[in-house]
């Protein structure tokens, strides 16, 4: 099933003939397995990686970390879902560190992000700082290539 995942990750647009045949089984077995992925929850969506920059100028992202006080009895667990609830946010992770959330968020501009972090972050019971870093410019999104450089044809100079 690693290799089906692996496949899946890379191109969740595949057909079940083109797994297939990529994995030497065949389409009902395959199409059996992504069914078993998707009941267990292995498989929880399938998604599309966009280059922001070609597809709405006006885009902005960050990553924004958050320290909290973790809660009695449910630790960091109620904050994050309450950030999950949240429409702007895309993700919400439990990270090591000096901070203990992690957030990624896209907005129509800094002052979308900024005015989000002020008015909606910051004022939630619980979190105690953030930190906020804007995305410049996006190279590789899960394994794929976003931004294709042209390739220097002035070489090296020594």
């Amino acid at each position: 099933m690693k290799e089906l995942i692996t496949l899946l990750k890379q191109n969740a647009r595949l057909s079940n003939a083109e797994l297939a045949a990529m994995l030497g089984r065949t389409e009902e077995t395959v199409a059996a397995q992504i069914a078993e992925l998707e009941q267990t929850g292995v498989i929880r969506g399938y998604s599309v990686i966009v280059d922001e920059e070609l597809a709405d100028r006006d885009t902005v992202s960050a990553y924004i970390e958050l320290k909290i006080t973790p809660q009695p009895d449910c630790g960091f667990d109620e904050l994050a879902r309450i950030l999950s609830s949240f429409e702007e946010i895309e993700s919400v992770t439990l990270m090591s560190g000096g901070y203990d959330l992690g957030i990624t968020i896209t907005g129509n501009g800094l002052r979308d992000i900024a005015t989000f972090v002020a008015q909606r972050l910051a004022t939630l019971d619980g979190v105690l700082s953030t930190r906020t870093h804007f995305v410049l410019k996006r190279y590789k999104e899960k394994g794929i290539l976003i931004q294709d450089e042209p390739d220097d044809e002035r070489g090296v100079a020594f």
